[in-house]
């Protein structure tokens, strides 16, 4: 291991309540675990995380009202899918997994991972993370997973939205766009990524994920766009859009950049104003996507 990774915060162990009601069958679609009391870290990663068990993560969901979710395998547990499989196993139903796509991957290794609750495969392909998108393994791993209805979900920079966009729309599987697709809304709504990504919610089996705004925040963009993002996005198609809390919020190395999760999802009072509108991101959205046997 390097001596010289960087240790990143651990949550907010006090999430503020919630300033709307919280509708009941309530999703966060995008979540982590560290587990390293029952599985090793990977011996090359990006930093070293705080112990973040899935135990504590339903009791600070719970807190905010939120009843199911979706846990986004981690990259510091490395290959390993066993961190996934464990804690939707302790979830009781109410938690889906999602692994990160491997070209290893076999159709056995899908079935039985489908069995254990897992529904999508996620490629990592950010260039500041050291990663390129790979069409081939999108390809192949997308066929594996077909049967099983999963979904694909891309943590993609603004400007690869651009470059694969036809690749998306021809998908045999509905695609996520998470974090926002990365875009910086102080670039304003008309730049080239974000007529792109619109484009792509004007088709069909297409979402984006609206979570991960504090990232934003650090980066210095104004709260105020981060909103005109977001509402322009829901504006589009309010019926493909979803949220998340991103716990434990990986990436935050200094002091009061730690985003509380009670503020995170009082943030959809700005993003959607509309109580339906807020429930279709939070419960039907979500449950169209994820919540099938």
């Amino acid at each position: 291991m390097d001596s010289k990774l960087q240790v990143y915060f651990p949550p907010d162990p006090n999430p503020r309540k919630p300033r709307f009601v919280v509708p009941p069958g309530s999703w966060d679609t995008h979540l982590h675990v560290y587990a390293p009391h029952l599985f090793p870290f990977a011996e090359k990663r990006r930093a070293i995380p705080p112990a973040a068990p899935v135990e504590h993560y339903l009791k600070i969901s719970s807190a905010i009202g939120l009843q199911r979710g979706v846990i986004v395998q981690p990259s510091v547990h490395g290959n390993s899918t066993e961190v996934v499989l464990d804690a939707v196993a302790k979830s009781e139903g109410r938690l889906r997994g999602m692994i990160i796509a491997k070209p290893t991957l076999t159709a056995n290794q899908v079935k039985a991972l489908h069995a254990g609750g897992v529904c999508g495969l996620r490629f990592t392909a950010r260039r500041k993370q050291g990663n390129s998108f790979d069409r081939e393994l999108f390809h192949r791993t997308a066929e594996l997973v077909k049967p099983y209805r999963w979904s694909l979900d891309l943590q993609i920079d603004d400007d690869t939205i651009i470059e694969i966009a036809d690749m998306i729309r021809d998908a045999p599987l509905p695609v996520i766009i998470d974090t926002f697709g990365y875009i910086d809304a102080r670039k304003g709504m008309d730049q080239p990524a974000l007529r792109t990504l619109l484009d792509l919610l004007g088709g069909k089996d297409f979402y984006v994920k609206i979570h991960g705004a504090n990232r934003f925040l650090a980066w210095g963009v104004p709260y105020g766009q981060i909103v005109e993002l977001a509402r322009t996005l829901i504006g589009k198609a309010p019926n493909r859009i979803l949220w998340g809390t991103d716990w434990p919020h990986p990436g935050v190395f200094e002091p009061n950049q730690m985003p509380n999760d009670g503020d995170l999802i009082n943030m959809l009072l700005d993003f959607a104003p509309d109580e339906t509108v807020r429930n279709k991101i939070l419960v039907d959205n979500p449950a169209h996507l994820f919540d099938f046997d």
